[in-house]
């Protein structure tokens, strides 16, 4: 079955696109982002230090992530809490996502989670290292100012609020730390297509992007 993967920096619109074109695929949809998150929330959650890497890891090792009716995906069988998304949770979860072992539990997690196929997943870095061998890689991209402006109308959707310079300076620490991270950084595979989204709606992505799945499929023909 079908896979796709979705990768692009903070901000760019990933997760809106990915949900919405599992949805017209009829896929299932996976934000890997979330499960950092939510070991991010847990680790604050029972006080571990953010940089005991082995803890970390065992902690990982302990929640249970799935999908279930398509693209909720659960922790130790329960919906995610909305407190992964909270400004606590993003100021740190980059620095959880950076250690090497951590990536490479949990990229395997989500490999398992993508087994048999039939799904859209959306990251850092999906094509690089998750589904490598997707037949559809998408790389989405947009510039900084917009993305920020995204990121802001996202918080306040949920009730949180900060000056747009603030969130600014915090996508930028994130592109930094996602680029230049040793394992698996954030970057466009070989293969994908880039999608600049900057003046795009989030439907006129979609649409590019079945475009570009149509394509693909006339040409396996």
């Amino acid at each position: 079955m079908l896979s796709v993967a979705i990768d692009g920096p903070a901000g760019s619109g990933k997760s809106t696109v990915a949900r919405t074109l599992a949805g017209e695929l009829g896929l299932r949809y996976l934000d890997t982002g979330a499960m950092y998150r939510a070991l991010t929330w847990q680790a604050l959650e029972r006080g571990l230090d953010l940089r005991d890497e082995r803890a970390l890891v065992i902690l990982l090792g302990e929640l249970r992530f799935a999908l279930v009716c398509g693209s909720c995906l659960t922790l130790n069988g329960e919906p995610l809490s909305e407190e992964i998304r909270s400004p606590h949770v993003n100021q740190e979860v980059s620095r959880v996502a950076e250690f090497s072992s951590v990536r490479k539990l949990m990229v395997a997690k989500q490999q398992e989670i993508a087994t048999g196929g039939g799904i859209v997943m959306e990251g850092r870095d999906i094509g690089t290292e998750v589904m490598p061998d997707a037949p559809i890689k998408i790389f989405l991209d947009a510039d900084h100012e917009e993305r920020a402006r995204r990121r802001l109308i996202e918080l306040q959707a949920r009730g949180h609020t900060a000056p747009l310079t603030d969130v600014a300076r915090q996508i930028q620490e994130r592109d930094n730390k996602d680029s230049t991270r040793l394992a698996s950084p954030l970057r466009k595979a070989a293969d994908a297509v880039t999608i600049d989204c900057t003046l795009l709606s989030p439907d006129q992505v979609v649409q590019a992007i079945i475009k570009i799945v149509a394509q693909q499929a006339n040409a396996s023909l």
